[in-house]
């Protein structure tokens, strides 16, 4: 079990490893240029030339990569291009700011789809699990930011339940900020619940076909008490796979909900650091995504070797 476990360790690292390089090269081949971004149009060769070498912009890509891996591994990201701050000090209130809205999310999705998926799974056939699988596909279906606006014409616009714009400041109550944030993580949890209840319902289902269920059944067991008592343990491990998928996703997938709410969080830097080309914002905000998309991946593959015995032993 050891071995199986410093394996998918080492296979998150070199996995990191990969997307910082993916990243860098994004980084690169983006249209436009910093230094006239921030100079503007009427800098002379001159000044451009000497404005590239003060950002290091000048030295071979290769170096300018290692260097800057290297200085994100001791916890330095370097310095914004265009407004010369330390990028760590802004990004960690941000990080707070969208760990804060995915947790949030994550409360309202995981056990409303989970619980909805073994309701669904319990009544086959029936007409709440016949609504359910409406109700997903309907939210599959739309794009995130068309539901971000659609529950700002609902609440907003005709209810005037919430405000429209989730600004947090620094200081702020804890009520206040739930109350701020509830729209944007209502939006979220929309988008990946329906994910985690179809699964839920699946993986239900597939072990209902399993001897010891039928067994279960032989006995005089009811639906509801197999599914609790038998099915739902031995399908946790398909269950926590997409559930660590979707809370991936809350993080990393907030970019367009930030964007629409104007919510103060990483997405919301990494779209103002694209539209200023300003390459370091870019790129720390892309490795924190891919650092807590790896790490959520690596820490369920983990739970799924403790959970499941079967994954303990080698074939």
């Amino acid at each position: 079990m050891l071995r199986l476990i410093l394996k998918r360790l080492a296979l998150g690292v070199l996995t990191l490893f990969a997307v910082s390089v993916l990243i860098f090269v994004c980084t690169q081949i983006l249209p436009g240029d910093v230094a006239s971004a921030v100079l503007g149009n009427q800098a002379t060769p001159e000044s451009l030339a000497a404005f590239r070498k003060e950002l290091g912009l000048d030295a071979p890509a290769y170096q300018r990569f290692f260097s800057w891996l290297w200085g994100a591994v001791r916890g330095d990201l370097g310095v914004a291009m265009t407004n010369k701050r330390v990028i760590i000090d802004e990004l960690m209130p941000r990080l707070y700011n969208t760990l804060f809205l995915a947790g949030y999310a994550a409360l309202i999705a995981i056990p409303l789809s989970v619980g909805l998926g073994i309701l669904a799974a319990i009544n086959e056939g029936k007409v709440i699990d016949r609504a359910s699988n409406v109700l997903t596909l309907i939210t599959i279906s739309i794009p995130e930011f068309f539901m971000a606006y659609l529950l700002i014409i609902l609440f907003v616009v005709n209810l005037n339940w919430f405000p429209s714009l989730a600004t947090v400041v620094p200081g702020i109550s804890f009520g206040m900020r739930v109350y701020i944030t509830t729209l944007p993580a209502i939006a979220l949890t929309l988008l990946v619940a329906a994910h985690m209840l179809r699964m839920t319902r699946s993986s239900v289902l597939a072990v209902m076909s399993s001897s010891y269920v039928e067994m279960a059944f032989l006995k005089g067991a009811t639906r509801s008490r197999v599914i609790l008592r038998h099915a739902l343990p031995n399908a946790a491990a398909p269950i926590m796979t997409v559930v660590a998928l979707n809370i991936a996703y809350l993080v990393v997938g907030v970019v367009v909900v930030e964007a629409v709410f104007a919510y103060p969080g990483i997405g919301q830097l990494m779209v103002d650091g694209v539209a200023k080309r300003d390459v370091p914002v870019i790129q720390a905000c892309g490795l924190v995504f891919a650092t807590v998309f790896v790490l959520l991946n690596t820490l369920v593959d983990v739970l799924v070797i403790l959970v499941n015995p079967r994954l303990r032993h080698w074939r």
